[in-house]
């Protein structure tokens, strides 16, 4: 083995993510519907202010989301911040008021907007 196979390849997670043309959207939607129909189907909407104030975690440059059961047994998604090693922030330190440096938990989060309190936009043809 060579040194340079034993090195890991620095992922730059703050970069994931791409935007696409509407046409490939809406083919990639269409597409999953064909194969698992609507009810395999969901969207969620997450707010701004969510997305901002978990980027604004010391050391996020992202977030990692997984698909869940929420306490009344619908599908959601919960969601945490990550690091620049494409690690959750579980949690970080913080200096407090009183100049001390102490652990906080990092944020997990849901209560995203589920589709059955939308209905204009699902089925998710929004490009036709």
């Amino acid at each position: 083995m060579n040194k340079e196979s034993l090195v890991k390849e620095q992922v730059n997670f703050q970069s994931f993510g791409e935007q696409i043309p509407h046409e490939l959207g809406k083919k990639m939607v269409k597409d999953h519907h064909a194969l698992h129909g609507f009810e395999g189907s969901s969207t969620f909407i997450m707010g701004r202010e969510i997305i901002e104030k978990a980027l604004s975690q010391p050391g996020c440059v992202g977030f990692r989301l997984f698909d869940a059961i929420d306490e009344s047994g619908k599908k959601t998604l919960v969601c945490v911040g990550i690091d620049s090693n494409g690690k959750n922030i579980i949690e970080y330190s913080v200096v407090n008021e009183h100049g001390e440096i102490t652990v906080t938990e990092g944020m997990v989060w849901d209560r995203i907007l589920p589709p059955s309190t939308t209905t204009t936009d699902y089925p998710p043809y929004w490009l036709d």
